[in-house]
């Protein structure tokens, strides 16, 4: 795959992204009806507030793993996913989910990769020897461990070198096709 076609796709992606985050609220705020400017004052029940539900590993898709404005900007390019195993350093993740955004109707290796996975820090371990022992690289940061592919063998790098990439959090990984990439999964589970 062509370095510069990834970067250009994760550079649009990204700024729809950031553009997305910076639009108008989603809902237009109504002018008072001339019933509300009565001033008499009426008691009335409050509403009871019911707690959102908690997201569930069942409740993750393709969709809801990533920013809703990089879904946008993939569907509105007439790209769709498809839902893949989510297998890391020889883990398979039953509850986690691997997605691969592309244009199905057309012949190409161009697309995008996100995954996230609920990891056991046993499991956490055995895929983080895993990967060393294919050759990915390992990386302390602030958001927790990275595990990048040997750029010598990247089908694509992000501006900064870093092709398919790893994170390991606490009780989770995320990847993507590229470091960078990263930003874009805001699933937490």
């Amino acid at each position: 795959m062509n370095s510069r076609i990834m970067s250009t796709t994760a550079g649009v992606v990204l700024l729809v992204a950031a553009l997305t985050a910076c639009g108008a609220p989603s809902e237009p705020r109504s002018s008072p009806s001339p019933e509300a400017a009565d001033p008499t004052p009426t008691a009335t029940a409050a509403p009871a507030a019911s707690p959102a539900p908690e997201p569930t590993a069942a409740s993750l898709t393709c969709e809801s793993m990533i920013s809703a404005g990089t879904v946008k900007a993939l569907t509105d390019a007439g790209w769709t996913a498809q839902p893949k195993d989510f297998i890391v350093g020889g883990v398979d993740s039953t509850e986690g989910m691997l997605c691969f955004w592309a244009d199905y109707n057309v012949a190409s290796d161009h697309g995008q990769l996100y995954g996230w996975a609920p990891v056991a820090e046993d499991a956490a371990a055995q895929a983080q020897s895993g990967l060393l022992a294919e050759g990915w690289k390992r990386e302390d940061g602030p958001d927790g461990v990275y595990y990048t592919e040997d750029p010598r063998y990247a089908m694509g790098t992000d501006e900064d070198g870093y092709g398919m990439t790893y994170l390991f959090g606490d009780g989770w990984v995320r990847f993507a096709d590229t470091r960078q990439g990263l930003i874009l999964i805001e699933w937490t589970g």
